[in-house]
This record gives C-alpha cells, sequence and structure tokens, in this order.
C-alpha cells in the first residue's frame, strides 16, 4: 500500500534542517504484515531526542530509514499467526521488541532483548524483514516503529493494547518518554515513598520522571537545567525547586535519587556530584559514543553510592504501560502537559531545529 512518512536520507546535515531538508516527508510503499507482524494506522507519534540523535548524527544509523519510535494508534490488520488483538484495537507502540525468549527477555526487564536490539541496530523488523519502500529500494525501520508515517507494519512484540479511553497523543507519549522516564524513577531507581528526587535535564524524559516520582509518592523533587524555560516548565508541573547545573552543584543540593535524562557528558557529572550518600543516579540520557565524563571512584566507594543505567525503563512494555495509563485515569499522571505543541508531518526538519535549540519539550504529530 502506498503511504506517506518521514524519511531520513543524511545523518548529520548540518542544520537548521528546515533549509538543508534532511528528512523527505514523501510518499512510499508499504508491503502487507508478515508472519507476527500487523499493520498500524498510526494516529500520533511524538518527536524525541532519540530521532534528533539520529539526524544530527550523534547516532549514526543505516540510511534512508523512516524515522519515530513514540506512537500510538490502531490495528488495521493481523498477520499469520497474531490472534490476540483485534482490528481497529488501539496500541502503543514501544521502541525495542522483546522476543520473549531470549536470556536477556527471561532477566525481568533488567537487560535489552537480543534479537530485539541485533534488528534495531540493523534497521529491521524482529523477523530480520523490511517492510518499507522507497523509489526502488528498501527503506530501514527505526526501532521497529518508524511512526513518522500514516501508516506502520511492526513487530506483535512491538506494541501494547491500551483502552479506546486513552487519546492518541496521550498513548504515544506512554511508548516512550513515560515508559523511559518512569521506569527511571519506579523501575531502575526503585523510588521509597518519601524520597526527594533530582531530574537533571528535562526534556520530554526529565519532565515525564518528574511527572512519575509525583505519582509514586516522591517526597519532593527538584529539577537541574541551563535553560530558564525549561526549570520554569518543571515548576509547573510540580517540581519545589529549579537550579542551573552550577547552583546545584554550589548549594550543596544532594538527594538520594537522581535521574539523568540530558544525554551530554556534563549534565551525568552534575547528576552524580548532587547524589545523596547511599543514593542511586539513573542515566537515561543518550550521549554521544565519544562522550566521556570525570567521575570519583573514591566518592562512589566511601559513600556507597551507585550509578545505574536503564534503557526503555528497565522494566517490561507490556506491564509498564498498562500501569502508565490506569495513573492518567486516576488523575495522577497528567501525561497530556507534556505536550508542548502538536505539528503536521511536513514539519518534521522544522520540529527537529526547535527540539535540538531546547525550545520545544514534546512535540506530537497528529494524523
Amino acid at each position: 500500500m502506498r503511504i506517506k512518512g518521514a524519511v531520513l536520507q543524511e545523518c548529520g546535515r548540518p542544520g537548521p534542517w528546515e533549509q538543508s531538508q534532511p528528512i523527505a516527508v514523501t510518499e512510499l510503499d508499504l508491503d502487507e504484515p508478515g508472519p507476527g507482524e500487523l499493520l498500524v494506522r498510526l494516529e500520533a507519534a511524538g518527536v524525541c531526542h532519540s530521532d534528533l540523535s539520529v539526524v544530527d548524527g550523534n547516532r549514526v544509523r543505516p540510511v534512508p530509514m523512516l524515522l519515530g519510535h513514540e506512537a500510538c494508534g490502531r490495528v488495521e490488520r493481523t498477520g499469520p499467526g497474531v490472534s490476540d488483538l483485534a482490528e481497529g484495537q488501539r496500541v502503543v507502540l514501544y521502541f525495542v521488541p522483546r522476543c520473549e525468549e531470549c536470556d536477556a527477555c527471561r532477566a525481568g526487564g533488567r537487560m535489552l532483548c537480543s534479537p530485539g536490539w541485533a534488528a534495531n541496530g540493523a534497521g529491521t523488523l524482529l523477523s530480520g524483514a523490511r517492510r518499507l519502500h522507497w523509489d526502488g529500494q528498501d527503506v530501514h525501520h527505526h526501532c521497529g516503529v518508524s511512526g513518522f508515517a500514516t501508516h506502520a507494519v511492526v513487530d506483535r512484540h512491538s506494541v501494547v493494547p491500551i483502552g479506546d479511553d486513552v487519546p492518541p497523543e496521550v498513548g504515544a507519549l506512554l511508548g516512550c518518554a513515560v515508559l523511559t522516564g518512569g521506569g527511571a524513577v519506579k523501575n531502575a531507581g526503585r523510588l521509597a515513598a518519601g524520597e526527594d528526587v533530582t531530574v537533571v535535564g528535562v526534556g520530554g524524559v526529565g519532565m515525564a520522571a518528574v511527572l512519575v516520582a509525583q505519582a509514586c509518592g516522591a517526597g519532593s523533587v527538584t529539577v537541574v537545567d541551563p535553560l530558564a524555560d525549561k526549570r520554569s516548565r518543571g515548576l509547573e508541573l510540580g517540581a519545589v525547586r529549579a537550579l542551573t547545573p552550577e547552583e546545584a552543584v554550589e548549594s550543596g543540593h544532594r538527594t538520594p535519587l537522581v535521574v539523568e535524562a540530558s544525554g551530554n557528558a556534563r549534565a551525568f557529572e552534575t547528576a552524580v556530584s548532587v547524589t545523596a550518600p547511599g543514593g542511586r543516579t539513573v542515566s537515561v540520557g543518550l550521549a554521544s559514543p565519544e562522550a566521556r565524563s570525570s567521575i570519583s571512584p573514591l566518592a562512589l566507594v566511601s559513600e556507597t553510592r551507585s550509578i545505574i543505567g536503564s534503557f526503555l525503563g528497565s522494566g517490561l512494555p507490556a506491564n509498564d504501560i498498562p500501569e502508565y495509563a490506569d495513573l492518567w485515569r486516576a488523575g495522577k499522571l497528567p501525561v497530556e502537559q507534556l505536550v508542548s505543541g502538536t505539528i503536521e508531518l511536513d514539519d518534521i526538519n522544522h520540529a527537529m531545529d526547535e527540539l535540538s535549540a531546547g525550545r520545544a519539550m514534546r512535540q506530537v504529530i497528529r494524523f
């Protein structure tokens, strides 16, 4: 079938991208779903730093690639072997499929699915197939989702069903921003009720960590960011204190749980330095592969602190996404407050400029 999608032609093309146009919004061909796959008509997709990191070349991926990994839509058709999802059912798409059979999958969310991670790196679905084609060439899938399009063929292991009462823009953000930021707090960080939390870097994922920390009973939440607008937005979302990185370090601010969601080496160092003795630093930001940080091993030992890396929320999307949806239904997790703007697919290059400049928290494409 013919669909419309946003195809990245080159990683690392100089910005501003609204002018250089590395992403082509175009028509392309989508195959029918194969065994264990389904066709999803997409309703909403979030624009995330993980997309930006491919565009700006920090994370080089095979091109051409149809971007987008945070999305929500409705099942339109199922392939052979898919019997537990119905046509018309709303689903959340998430960004590393889980085969449920490998040793990593059996680790209960502590590790990423080995075949799923390999498929993401190769730009394929979990089966190894590519279902997208443009001008006679195969197009790579982004994180098994490729959500910047009107339709997607995905593996059954890349979706979680969700109720019709959850709006598409909320559902989309549950699949990455909330899954990642929330999982850093409740799964990797194991927040205890009443514990104070600091979030370093408050874009979409960081703000989601702020919301989930409050929903899970944090004592107080502090946000740390160099941008005044983001600090102000953190206060609007319930943080009790907002600091620049310099203020956080120089004031001696420290909390038992710190989440770093910036993907910046200096931000990681800040997060470690503001972690209290006995505390946990959870890092979810995707830094450049060349980035390096300097920390004190003695401080880790003498203060019995832990540094934890977290990806995909360090949990099981099939369990976590419905839990977050229930918190949203209960009025405890106002996910819609993370949406800084709604855009058209044709605006995707400009959206990357806005995200790179720090002017946007979570832009959502509506189809």
